[in-house]
């Protein structure tokens, strides 16, 4: 009776288990989860109370038995009395009794269907055609995209490796008149200048050895649709003018052809270069900058965009979770407050990639600072707690809000407008969370 009234105070639904898997306590909570009344539960098998999708072939209780290790924040899904289906975060762990003989197991597990709502509900809202944000920069691209993508003019792309450039050529492609078009992209810097030259205009046979048929390129295959020309600093002298033709005349011919042909392609180019810089060194036709630069867009870093760190990480998680059929739960406390204490050279990307290694090493549960490749955090000076003790909302509000405020130079007011808060609200958080701002920072 002590038992079942500690375990009815508990907002968790807790039941356990013996080793002919019949439920042998059902709790309070788990009767409001499952629909299901403690005396119709107890005795029964507990896959015929949760019907979870687990149950059959994965059963988390029977690993639990089986290899002695508890598993913590699983994400599973279950049907109740009256044929929902709930997402529930589960824990297990061995039940053991007083002389320490496994007796059976325990299992917790909490309603998330809040959790998952708010999550699609936040997917919704900072999510533009793949592109996953809410930094006011990104959202001031995301407002002007389909107006650029109604329009037929060339596209320039600028910003850091991995920003995702391509993503959005892709989403401009994909708002744009030409979506039901192919959508053909091309690395101009991962090709030496006379492939490049081929792969672009395409060939006729006998145009050079091993030529024994007519080869179509890039524009040919992209015809009425868009080519995306990513790395387009880094095309030398004579292919610039070979492409500012097509862009000014719509024609071209490929190798080995005496007749032009006709072309019509809408351009987005990208480089992750400052084309204006390339023209004033004289390494970029300055032609065919004006020709390219009609629309230009700015891709901010991810270390200007902070905020949107746990989004895209989550994000990941996701994606990794359905490619590698784990059920990986998040990150801890303080493995976010280490990604939001990284600047990412590699930006976007590298994110992912830190994501997709620390899936390697994380089996279940939550992702761990120990699971995170270790330059980063112990670049950051964060070591891990061992599981002794997390990080606190407090004091990752603290590391972030602290970030924030060195990528503007300590500028309160800059600081608080990239954080979409008032100038007063940061003030007094930064009072309240105890930063300490240099004395020689100016508002």
């Amino acid at each position: 009776m002590e038992k079942d009234i500690i375990l009815d105070s508990i907002a968790d639904g807790v039941f356990t288990v013996n080793h002919d898997w019949r439920v042998t306590s059902f709790n309070r909570a788990a009767e409001q989860i499952t629909g299901v009344r403690r005396g119709e539960a107890i005795g029964q098998h507990c896959k015929d109370v949760l019907k979870a999708d687990v149950c059959e072939q994965g059963c988390v209780l029977r690993k639990t038995i089986q290899s002695g290790k508890s598993i913590v924040n699983r994400t599973v899904h279950i049907v109740d009395a009256s044929g929902r289906r709930i997402p529930i975060s589960i824990s297990t762990a061995l039940l053991k009794d007083e002389q320490g003989r496994i007796v059976g197991a325990v299992e917790t597990f909490r309603d998330i269907s809040v959790e998952e709502k708010l999550r699609k509900a936040i997917a919704e809202r900072y999510s533009f055609e793949d592109i996953i944000s809410k930094n006011h920069r990104m959202h001031q691209l995301f407002d002007i995209l389909p107006d650029v993508a109604e329009s037929s003019s060339t596209v320039l792309l600028e910003g850091e490796s991995g920003t995702g450039k391509e993503l959005f050529a892709r989403a401009i492609h994909h708002l744009s008149p030409r979506r039901k078009q192919p959508f053909i992209a091309v690395n101009c810097g991962a090709l030496p200048d006379t492939l490049l030259e081929s792969e672009l205009f395409g060939y006729k046979a006998g145009a050079f050895t091993d030529a024994r048929k007519d080869k179509p390129g890039r524009f040919r295959l992209a015809e009425r649709g868009t080519l995306f020309l990513d790395e387009v600093g880094d095309i030398s002298s004579a292919l610039q003018v070979r492409l500012l033709r097509v862009l000014q005349e719509k024609t071209y011919e490929p190798l080995g052809s005496v007749e032009s042909v006709s072309s019509d392609v809408r351009v987005i180019a990208a480089t992750n270069r400052r084309l204006q810089d390339l023209v004033r060194e004289g390494k970029f036709r300055e032609d065919l900058y004006y020709r390219i630069n009609v629309i230009r867009l700015e891709l901010p870093p991810l270390r200007d965009r902070m905020e949107d760190i746990p989004l895209l990480a989550d994000h990941f998680i996701q994606h990794f979770n359905v490619l590698q059929k784990k059920e990986i739960a998040g990150l801890s406390g303080e493995a976010l407050a280490c990604l939001v204490s990284y600047s990412y050279p590699g930006n976007v990307r590298e994110l992912q990639n830190i994501i997709e290694h620390a899936f390697i090493l994380c089996k279940s549960g939550l992702i761990e600072l120990h699971h995170l490749p270790e330059n980063i955090c112990l670049s950051k000076g964060l070591e891990p707690s061992g599981g002794k003790e997390t990080t606190s909302m407090r004091d990752l509000e603290a590391v972030f809000i602290t970030n924030m405020l060195r990528r503007h130079q300590w500028n309160r007011v800059k600081t608080a407008k990239a954080l979409g808060i008032h100038k007063t609200t940061l003030f007094r958080k930064i009072k309240a969370l105890n930063i300490q701002i240099p004395a020689s920072s100016k508002d």
